[in-house]
């Protein structure tokens, strides 16, 4: 049987090295960060203390004075079917563009990591972790992926007698570049066109920055920026 503080140091062993990986989801603005991961590693070190521990805590007292068949490792396995809900939550689908999976994939890796460090396999834990770290940080650069830039759905009303090339044309004056545009004009009433683009945006240019410099433009009756 495991002390007290024994099993504390595996509960704090996984929420660090959970808060690892969580930070480094934040650092590059994922919707799930550095708290998320903390409390799903902390959570599954936890599950799995409990897991290899709960049979001296039962009512024959701390001292296991009585033998009980338990299988220990029920909990933990039910821990791993269940942080697939969880990770699914975080998967997000717009149109042909598939966005959270990686985010997805390290909630299935700290809670590897929690479950590493509650079971007392604090050297696999923390190469797990290292090597986590790795996998999203340093091969990156491998990838196609700018974090300077950000994907925004930005949509435009604008007023009859207004041509999209005006928006296309300010808009690359602030650096944004236009992905896909999709619009929908009507021949009734004040014969307004709605226009729907899918835009690469720099970091530094913030929803306000982009409203603004919108503005300048006749014709635009209104403007709605939200991510993608």
């Amino acid at each position: 049987m495991l002390s007290h503080l024994d099993m504390l140091l595996r509960i704090s062993a996984g929420a660090g090295l959970g808060g690892v990986i969580g930070y480094e989801r934040d650092k590059h603005r994922r919707p799930v960060g550095l708290r998320t991961h903390l409390i799903v590693s902390m959570t599954s070190a936890t599950f799995m203390v409990v897991s290899s521990q709960f049979a001296y805590f039962q009512q024959f007292g701390t001292q296991g004075e009585s033998l009980v068949e338990v299988d220990g490792s029920r909990i933990a396995a039910s821990v791993v079917t269940g942080i697939g809900f969880l990770a699914g939550g975080a998967i997000l689908r717009t149109g042909a563009t598939v966005q959270g999976l990686t985010t997805a994939a390290g909630l299935w890796l700290v809670t590897a990591i929690g479950l590493s460090a509650g079971a007392g396999m604090y050297l696999e834990a923390s190469f797990v972790t290292m090597l986590g770290i790795i996998a999203l940080t340093f091969l990156r650069r491998f990838e196609d992926k700018n974090d300077t830039l950000v994907r925004r759905k930005v949509s435009l009303v604008l007023s009859a007698g207004t041509g999209i090339q005006q928006v296309t044309s300010l808009l690359q004056k602030l650096g944004v570049a236009v992905l896909d545009i999709e619009y929908e004009r009507h021949f009734s009433g004040e014969r307004n066109t709605t226009i729907a683009l899918d835009a690469q945006i720099p970091a530094v240019v913030t929803p306000d920055k982009l409203v603004e410099g919108l503005e300048q433009t006749e014709g635009i009756v209104s403007v709605h920026v939200r991510n993608v």
